[in-house]
């Protein structure tokens, strides 16, 4: 019975060892492998090496994993592939700006400028872009939006193959001049003002500049390719065709805005532009009336002279008979 526990001992050692001995043939040989790898960059290695005896890099991982039952190939695939998400990872917050830890001061700003001219007058291009609701039947970037009330509204924009949501609140905004608005979402923020430009009077210069700030990771990601930007473009021009071939005038908001706060309402500016145009046909009148006097007058002037001159024809005729 005795010899029977001490062949047991013996044999579960000799397991130990032949265990020991194989993951310090594997170890053996990826440090090997690895040396072969980095040929002149034997300083990079040296440095791998170093971390692995302070920090339990990789190597100390793989042996880790096949002595809790993976095979060495499980192991040393698993192993790496941590390593290399690790990797991605750090390289995409270097890219980025920082992980949790890092500063939001850090990240990139995208700036976007677009200049376009739209073949109607200034009123109609101006109304037709208050339109927000309308925005999702003609552009391919925006899902929907909802008017909060004068000032904000919620967005809701395709990014990528995600949808997200942005709440906007509109800083300053005056009829047929320009709007200035800020926007703040999960994943993301945004600052932008577009300005009208008369340039005839059935021709219409937009100007669009939009500073964006990405935080999410297909926002980060689109913002190295510059697809917001291209995105943005494209619906700009939209914007322009829909515009351009529409068949009515629309009523938009005709309301001011002075720093996010509502000053004149929709229906005190319909008021005094109503105002304005009745003030404009009385001066017209005004102006035509003196023309009318100065007619007249010269009327006056005339009458006496025709009349005399029918006294002498009668007496003329008098004469011959």
């Amino acid at each position: 019975m005795a010899e029977k526990e001490r062949d047991s001992g013996r044999g579960e050692g000799s397991g130990l060892d032949m265990l020991r001995d194989e993951l310090t043939d594997f170890l053996g040989a990826q440090v090997e492998h690895l040396v072969d790898k980095a040929g002149e960059k034997l300083g990079d290695v040296t440095d791998q090496l170093l971390d692995t005896a302070e920090n339990g890099g990789s190597l100390l991982g793989i042996g880790g994993r096949i002595l809790k039952g993976d095979s060495p190939l499980k192991a040393f695939v698993g192993e790496k592939a941590k390593g290399l998400k690790d990797n991605v990872m750090d390289k995409v917050k270097n890219v980025f700006g920082g992980g949790r830890g890092g500063k939001s001061g850090s990240t990139k700003v995208m700036n976007i400028i677009e200049v376009l001219d739209v073949g109607v007058p200034i009123r109609v291009a101006y109304n037709y872009w208050t339109q927000y609701e309308e925005f999702s039947d003609f552009t391919k970037g925006v899902r929907s939006v909802s008017r909060n009330d004068e000032t904000a509204s919620d967005w809701k924009v395709k990014v990528g193959p995600s949808t997200r949501g942005w709440k906007a609140t509109v800083q300053e905004q005056v009829p047929d001049d320009r709007i200035v608005w800020s926007s703040e979402g999960a994943k993301g923020t945004t600052h932008g003002c577009v300005s009208f430009h008369e340039l005839t009077p059935d021709l219409t210069r937009i100007v669009l500049v939009v500073e964006y700030y990405p935080s999410g990771f297909f926002e980060k990601t689109g913002n190295l390719w510059r697809v917001q930007g291209r995105r943005l473009r494209l619906d700009f021009k939209n914007f322009q065709r829909y515009v351009t071939f529409a068949d009515e005038d629309v009523e938009g908001w005709r309301g001011e805005i002075r720093d996010g706060e509502v000053v004149r309402s929709h229906e005190e500016a319909l008021e005094e532009e109503e105002a304005a145009g009745e003030d404009e046909e009385q001066e017209e009148y005004d102006e035509e009336a003196p023309e009318e006097e100065e007619e007249e007058e010269e009327y006056d002037e005339e009458g006496p002279e025709d009349e005399y001159a029918e006294e002498e024809e009668e007496e003329d005729d008098e004469d011959e008979r």
